[in-house]
């Protein structure tokens, strides 16, 4: 699959157009769970303007007074089309899609296809928290595969898991978080590969979480978990969301490959009454028209990664991390400085910064904390600095 260099003449860099104060204006999640004196960076929030395009489809929606149900295939052809020119991957056929509220609500939706009440999921550890919240809510088992010391799938691990899961003949399935958060890896075409061969070998189904697919390092390719070989009967689930900021914006797709067609088509009908229309019109928009910003955006995260980089390099020597080729989420190995279990809550109450805890991420969050990068330079230097200065 072919990766996009970011160059974007005359496109400014969205990461550095928002004030503190107009920030803090924002009634969302991120800037209302914590006092003003606290930096927020932590949910999967972006410190961005939305792209025009994105703004244009929406206010001329809501002029017109376009607000009532979602229909139609607008947003499968945008995003085919968005994967064939980023990716290389023809393989979205509209045919085989279906819009579904969010992500984790289709992945549930999706598991509820190929799996029964008491099945096994299993995830590769550290994850995505909804990942447990979401498939145990759904009355089924979630079992860890941990990724490997290089942040990358254990296969060998991973067939353990999968031999367990399908024992005594119940059903089970691989819920595949590509690319991965927290840590940005990015599963190569052999990686994925071999899990399809593994699932088929074992009799597991794939449910691929890729809304974090359109935010990439400079230079590194996404291969979708559809376009490999034996991933026919795969599902997976795409959104707009991540990369264009758009999660107040509600809609995503479910995509299935050949074989999972059938499976896709038993999906209950008031499932697609979930989405937003004025979601699905953004989205569509996104995917359309946005990917100068997009652009932008990616180089601006460029720059923050290798900034964060340096500045821990500087000031914080003792914490491991390791740039993603991936995701606006930077996985900070914090073990080394002595704050227990919970780092995250040392750098809130001594340094009143915002950062996930790496707890609820699962075997491997322990020690751990999530950074968000997706906002200016200016205030991840100021976040480090607090960091630093909440352990002198």
């Amino acid at each position: 699959m072919k990766s996009i260099p970011h160059d974007t003449p005359g496109e400014p860099n969205p990461l550095r157009v928002l004030s503190l104060d107009q920030l803090r204006c924002r009634t969302s999640m991120k800037w209302r769970t914590y006092p003003d004196d606290v930096l927020p960076l932590w949910v999967a929030e972006m410190d961005v303007p939305l792209a025009e395009p994105v703004v244009r489809a929406v206010t001329d929606a809501v002029a017109r007074g376009d607000t009532g149900y979602p229909a139609g295939t607008a947003y499968a052809e945008a995003l085919a089309g968005f994967a064939r020119k980023r990716w290389g991957w023809d393989g979205i056929a509209v045919e085989r899609t279906a819009i579904v509220p969010d992500v984790m609500l289709g992945i549930v939706e999706a598991l509820k296809l190929v799996t029964g009440p008491g099945d096994t999921v299993v995830v590769n550890s550290p994850v995505y928290p909804p990942f447990y919240q979401f498939v145990e809510h759904m009355d089924r088992r979630v079992e860890e595969a941990p990724l490997g010391a290089d942040l990358r799938i254990d296969l060998d691990e991973l067939e353990a898991v999968f031999r367990r899961a399908v024992a005594g003949g119940r059903r089970a399935a691989y819920l595949l978080c590509s690319p991965h958060n927290p840590t940005g890896t990015v599963h190569t075409a052999g990686e994925l590969a071999a899990v399809a061969a593994l699932a088929g070998r074992h009799g597991l189904r794939v449910v691929a979480d890729e809304i974090h697919a359109p935010v990439l390092a400079s230079g590194v390719d996404f291969v979708p978990y559809l376009s490999v070989p034996g991933a026919e009967n795969g599902l997976s689930l795409m959104s707009a969301s991540k990369a264009w900021n758009l999660a107040g914006l509600k809609a995503a797709l479910a995509v299935a490959g050949p074989a999972a067609a059938a499976d896709l088509a038993r999906m209950p009908e008031e499932v697609s009454h979930g989405p937003s229309h004025v979601g699905v019109i953004a989205h569509t928009a996104a995917l359309r028209d946005g990917t100068a910003w997009l652009d932008a955006l990616l180089a601006g995260l460029d720059d923050n990664r290798r900034l964060l980089a340096a500045l821990l390099a500087e000031h914080l020597p003792a914490v491991a991390y390791r740039p993603g080729d991936a995701t606006y989420l930077a996985w900070l190995d914090c073990r080394a400085l002595g704050l227990g279990d919970d780092p995250a809550t040392v750098f809130l109450e001594r340094g009143r910064v915002a950062l996930n805890s790496g707890i609820p991420f699962g075997t491997g969050g322990a020690g751990h904390a999530r950074l968000n990068l997706a906002t200016s330079p200016e205030l991840i230097t100021e976040a480090v600095r607090r960091m630093a200065a909440a352990l002198a």
